[in-house]
């Protein structure tokens, strides 16, 4: 396999949807917004021989793909008392011996679980990269029945001693202020998004806003997967955070304006937004 410079890791999800499944999952969103930015991209996930459809999006990306018996299979169940996430199949657990050892010299590593799929050890194995994480999966539990609730990430320590970025959601932790600043403030560089609020940069314990432009907005799935993507390329590449930010807010407000894997940033966009961060 060719040499790459962004390593993402997770699982492709099968997201069911009232029109029927579309390939999901933070890698998934990540390995494109990462090519369209201009990297060589390389994936690691695990999914069943018979899923070209999940596939397909990626069909001109290298994916390494642990055999599984299914894919992990999210649905999302609104109600009037709000959103129930369904976890019905997982892939298999992705660890060190998954990932090809020419890849494990990727100047970019994103640990991207959405299902406690990531070996959280993996951290420690990518000294020479510019280590990014996007930990919600981690922070996620499921009961019998699949009903996934939040849970604190307990694997933090074991993770966030070699990371150079983590980026959370505040839905990640339930709307919890004091359990995002927890996480975002032991980071070399931590962010917290909040949807069209845009989001806080912290920066040796210390918040910074980065307010969103006023878009239309018409799928939001992805924006959170684009912007942490985006934010890492240019921090790993700059150091500057705060550019990094605005750039990333950017992108992925722009992407709010689209369906699905269609969020995707262009080049013409990607220019604009270049101009103006």
């Amino acid at each position: 396999m060719g040499e790459i410079d962004y390593l993402a890791i997770g699982h492709i999800s099968k997201d069911l949807t009232p029109d029927g499944f579309r390939a999901g999952g933070t890698v998934t969103f990540a390995a494109l917004t990462a090519r369209a930015l201009g990297l060589r991209v390389g994936v690691v996930t695990s999914l069943p021989r018979d899923a070209g459809a999940l596939l397909s999006p990626l069909s001109d990306l290298p994916v390494v793909c642990r055999s599984a018996g299914a894919a992990t299979t999210f649905e999302n169940i609104y109600t009037d008392a709000g959103r129930q996430q369904v976890l019905s199949a997982r892939a298999e657990r992705l660890t060190l011996d998954d990932i090809p050892t020419g890849w494990r010299a990727a100047s970019i590593v994103h640990l991207a679980p959405v299902a406690q799929e990531v070996d959280p050890g993996l951290a420690a194995h990518f000294r020479g990269a510019c280590l990014c994480v996007t930990p919600q999966g981690w922070m996620r539990q499921w009961d019998g029945e699949g009903r996934v609730a939040y849970q604190p990430w307990e694997s933090a320590r074991d993770v966030l001693p070699y990371a150079r970025a983590v980026v959370i959601s505040i839905e990640d932790v339930r709307g919890d202020e004091d359990a995002a600043r927890a996480v975002a403030s032991r980071a070399q560089v931590g962010v917290v998004t909040r949807g069209a609020g845009g989001c806080t940069v912290f920066l040796n314990g210390e918040p910074h806003h980065v307010p969103a432009p006023a878009v239309e907005e018409v799928d939001p799935t992805g924006a959170g997967d684009i912007f942490a993507t985006t934010f890492f390329i240019e921090l790993c590449a700059t150091g500057d955070a705060l550019r990094a930010a605005r750039f990333a807010t950017l992108l992925a407000s722009d992407s709010v304006s689209r369906s699905g894997l269609d969020a995707i940033p262009t080049a013409d966009i990607i220019r604009r937004a270049r101009e103006v961060a």
